[in-house]
């Protein structure tokens, strides 16, 4: 095999993206040879701007059982991801899954056992693992350089969104449809990160505002209080309501403070270890020497690109994947705890109760309101 035969499952606007992508050449080991949707106006859109040699399917099942792919990417509506891993996994074809792995935690461990005993290769587009920043942060804390960390705060605020991108689709921003709002939507990318970077909180306090900013059911302002297992803390704030909004993530370790903002790395490095200075320095109000630096990277940031060659390379010739498949449900365990304890107005350990999790999450489902689909389709290249 030269070319991994890949389809897709959902041509809204990220299946789109990546269509296009694949048909451009940007992955050279890539051919598109099928996609499917259950709206005619997408088959009908794919027939007319497609190449004739892409088939087309009205059911993402059948393109699975068709024989023209040897993998498929998810870029359906949340609810729906772990469904098709599965039926991929199960008949012996390659997934990757658009963000989020899902919507609750019970059904993308069901997912991940499955993905345990197939030997295709399974995938989830966490594309900024692929940001230089972030992968020269993620380097510098497992080298241990930094020590140990002692706080994390992220402001994400800058997924600004009109109430005219909520209005496009009738399953967005429904509980039932969607299953959640900024927290599963945008935002799995920075909770994905954080654990990538931070680990994996023990606690979690949040402050989930449901239409606070839009006329929606679902969150769109999100204020996260985090413990860790060594005493460190973190707050986690994100909003699609701010405009222009901020980016701004700040860490502080033992051996200084790192800042990421406007694709920089500004590294604020102690002469010693704080924990040492503090414990031996005589004079009460001294602080240790500091210089301060941008961290080079090697600006590579291939972003969804990136995932998509990994993803071939790996099939292959056997490379590695900018993010396995089983990762997913890390940031879905994080979005989860801070809906759960938003529901119940309490702090929320980890592990949490996924059973009781996903009884209030139907609870929700129960009275979401069904709107009308105005087939809308917005371009979101470069939007994640």
């Amino acid at each position: 095999m030269e070319q991994v035969r890949l389809g897709i499952i959902g041509i809204g606007g990220m299946g789109t993206n990546h269509a296009f992508s694949i048909i451009k050449g940007q992955v050279p080991e890539m051919v598109l040879t099928a996609v499917a949707d259950n709206r005619q106006s997408r088959l009908d859109f794919a027939k007319e701007n497609f190449p004739e040699t892409v088939q087309v399917f009205g059911d993402g099942r059948e393109l699975i059982t068709s024989g023209v792919c040897d993998a498929v990417l998810i870029a359906t509506p949340h609810y729906l991801h772990p469904e098709f891993v599965i039926y991929a996994l199960e008949h012996g074809v390659h997934a990757i899954s658009e963000k989020p792995a899902g919507v609750y935690t019970k059904q993308v461990r069901e997912m991940n056992e499955v993905a345990k005993k197939s030997e295709a290769v399974f995938a989830i587009m966490l594309n900024q693992r692929t940001n230089c920043v972030y992968r020269k942060l993620h380097d510098m804390i497992e080298s241990g350089e930094l020590g140990a960390m002692k706080r994390v705060n992220w402001i994400i605020t800058d997924w600004y969104r009109t109430q005219s991108y909520y209005d496009a689709a009738g399953w967005k921003a429904t509980w039932d449809g969607e299953g959640g709002g900024v927290l599963l939507n945008q935002s799995p990318h920075q909770l994905d990160l954080l654990q990538w970077l931070c680990g994996m909180p023990v606690k979690v306090r949040a402050f989930c505002h449901e239409a606070k900013w839009h006329d929606i059911e679902v969150e769109d302002d999100v204020t996260a209080y985090l413990e860790y297992e060594n005493g460190a803390t973190g707050v986690f704030v994100t909003t699609t309501g701010d405009a222009p909004g901020t980016n701004r993530l700040e860490l502080t370790f033992e051996m200084g403070k790192i800042v990421c903002e406007h694709n920089k790395l500004i590294f604020d490095k102690l002469s010693e270890n704080e924990r040492d200075f503090c414990k031996t320095e005589p004079n009460g109000f001294k602080k240790p020497e500091m210089t301060t630096v941008e961290i080079e990277t090697d600006g590579m940031n291939e972003q969804h690109i990136g995932v998509l060659k990994a993803f071939a390379d790996r099939i292959l010739h056997g490379g590695k994947l900018v993010a396995e498949g089983e990762e997913g449900i890390r940031g879905l365990t994080l979005s989860n705890a801070m809906h759960l304890s938003a529901w119940l107005d309490k702090t929320i350990e980890l592990p949490f109760d996924e059973e009781l999790f996903l009884q209030e999450l139907n609870k929700k489902r129960a009275q979401s309101k069904q709107k009308e689909d105005k087939g809308v389709v917005f371009d979101t290249a470069g939007t994640y």
